[in-house]
Formats: structure tokens, C-alpha cells, sequence
């Protein structure tokens, strides 16, 4: 039997508000020239966003589809939230334990992870895997959940890099199932830039230096880890950060630019730490996921940690 981490099912939602960056410009203190570059440079144009949607209104409907697909007489023992900001409900709110009891999965072990910002969500896919294996009954299942709302303009601008949106998703996890097969999983931090949002201007320029590089860098030993060259891959589904990073990390890789799925920079903008699996849907969706075909996933987040995950796709 299989022992690699398999992908059962992965769902995503957005909420149905849709909003031009223009109409979020003023609450970002955006003036129309900055709206321009972020429009004609960085790729934006659309974002979901929805101040009424509450945190678990955003995160429970892709949660309850994912689940939909645990076999019966199976049992969920992880619920694992993966989130960006650290800070997403207030400080007596267990968002973990809210999530589990929200699904119904009263005997799960529910516990969050942030650190690796808006990498926390693959990085949850590599830990689900490894708790099953270590610990768990055979035949057990992990739900990875994200989800967060942009609340406040702190956390919605990355000033000269992204506007960030309302989007949610989930994956149940297992071992040897019939699934996309995690093959692979790289991350790299770098933590002279560990400062995130405070970076110093010194600091946000040398970090905008060796993104590209170092990105590069990480997909491409993700490939390698997986036995394949970057050749044998189908798509990477990236981030949605914005045009001009993506750019500059197919410019160093020297790479295919048709290799990127880049089609809902403008729709979404970047949605955290949801990205790459509303951008995995959207694929799905349009019967663009090949039967047996190589995917490499790939998130950034701030603090700063680069990631890439190879899947086999098998189609069910």
C-alpha cells in the first residue's frame, strides 16, 4: 500500500460580491495613479469582497463540500486551519475548535498554523500527512481548511505588491488513496526579511531582488525532489499576488510562460493563503487537470518563506 499523501478532494469559495479595485481604493488611502499601477502593472482589477460575510460564513461552505467526499464509516482526525494573519477573530475565539464544531466533527483534533504566512496552507497538506502516518489509524482522513477576511486596510494593502481578497477552500487529506498524489513539497525561508509589512524601504527593495531567484529556486527543486524535470510538468498554480512577480520568476526560470495559470490575478487578486486551491477549482472546473499529468503548487508569504508542492492529478 501507497504511504504518500494523497488529495481526496479540494473545494474553494468565494462570496458572490464582486468589487472593482477602484472601490476599495479610498479605504486603502489609494490614490488614482496608484490605482493605475496596480491596474495596468500589477495585473489587478477585480476582487471578491464582502464586509458582511462573517469569518465562518467564509470558511465553512468549501469545508462542508470537501467533506462531502469522506468515505462512509471513515473518520476525520485532524482539522487543520491555515491561516495568514495571525490575528483573524478575537483572542477568546478558538477559531480551530469553532471550525470543527461548525463541521460537525465533535472527535477531531482541530489546531491552526500561521507562520509560514501565506505558505501555511501547503505546509498543513505536509503536516496532515505526516501526523497520518505517525499516528493515526489506517484509513484515517485530515481536513485542511482556510479562509480569513480582509477586515481592515492593514491587512488587505502589501503596498507596491497586492490588494488582498475574501476567498476560502479546503482539501481532505489521507494516505494511499486514490487522489492527486503529493509527490513533493520545498520551502525556503528567508529570515532577513522576517519583518514582513515593517520591512525597512532598504529591506522591501531586497527582498523585490531576489523574489524571482529564490522562487524560481524552489519550484525547481520541488520538481527535482519529485523525479521529474520541470519539462514533465503540465501547469504551476501559483499565487495570485500580482503580474509583475510572476514575470520576473518566469524570466529567471527562463521558463514557458504558458506553463502559469495567471487567468484570476485581475478576477480575485491574491486570497491569502487560498489561492493555488481556487485556482486548482478553476482548473478542475474547466476539465483543464490532466488524467496522471504534474502540477506544481506554489505560494509566498511574507516573513519570508517561498513554497512549491508536486501533485499527480488523477482524475476521479
Amino acid at each position: 500500500m501507497s504511504t504518500a499523501t494523497t488529495l481526496e478532494r479540494i473545494e474553494s469559495f468565494l462570496p458572490e460580491r464582486s468589487v472593482r479595485i477602484d472601490d476599495v481604493a479610498a479605504s486603502l488611502g489609494l490614490r488614482r495613479a496608484e490605482v493605475g499601477v496596480f491596474r495596468k502593472i500589477y495585473g489587478l482589477d477585480r476582487l471578491r469582497f464582502d464586509p458582511d460575510t462573517g469569518l465562518f460564513d467564509l470558511v465553512l461552505p468549501a469545508a462542508r463540500r470537501a467533506l462531502a467526499a469522506l468515505p462512509e464509516g471513515r473518520r476525520v482526525e485532524y482539522v487543520i486551519y491555515a491561516h495568514t494573519v495571525q490575528a483573524v477573530a478575537p483572542p477568546d475565539v478558538d477559531t480551530a475548535a469553532t471550525i470543527r464544531e461548525g463541521l460537525g466533527l465533535h472527535d477531531a483534533e482541530a489546531f491552526a498554523l500561521t507562520h509560514q504566512a501565506c505558505v501555511s496552507s501547503l505546509g498543513a497538506i505536509d503536516l496532515a500527512g505526516e501526523l497520518l502516518r505517525a499516528e493515526a489509524p489506517e484509513g484515517a482522513y485530515a481536513l485542511m481548511v482556510t479562509g480569513e477576511r480582509a477586515y481592515s486596510p492593514k491587512v488587505q494593502l502589501i503596498p507596491n505588491s497586492a490588494i488582498m481578497a475574501d476567498a476560502a477552500a479546503a482539501c481532505l487529506v489521507t494516505v494511499g488513496g486514490p487522489g492527486d498524489e503529493v509527490l513533493s513539497f520545498v520551502t525556503r525561508t528567508l529570515g532577513e526579511y522576517a519583518a514582513g509589512l515593517e520591512m525597512t524601504k532598504e529591506e522591501t527593495q531586497g527582498f523585490g531582488q531576489v523574489y524571482g531567484t529564490v522562487l524560481g529556486e524552489v519550484i525547481n527543486e520541488a520538481v527535482d525532489a519529485a523525479g521529474l524535470s520541470f519539462d514533465d510538468v503540465d501547469l504551476v498554480v501559483p499565487h495570485n499576488v500580482n503580474m509583475v512577480s510572476w514575470r520576473q520568476t518566469i524570466k529567471e526560470m527562463g521558463a514557458d510562460p504558458e506553463k502559469f495559470f495567471l487567468d484570476n490575478v485581475a478576477h480575485y487578486s491574491h486570497t491569502y493563503a487560498s489561492d493555488v486551491f481556487v485556482n486548482y477549482t478553476t482548473l478542475r472546473d474547466q476539465d483543464r487537470l490532466a488524467d496522471g499529468r504534474y502540477y506544481v503548487l506554489v505560494s509566498v508569504g511574507l516573513g519570508a518563506t517561498f513554497g512549491a508542492m508536486v501533485i499527480r492529478h488523477r482524475k476521479r
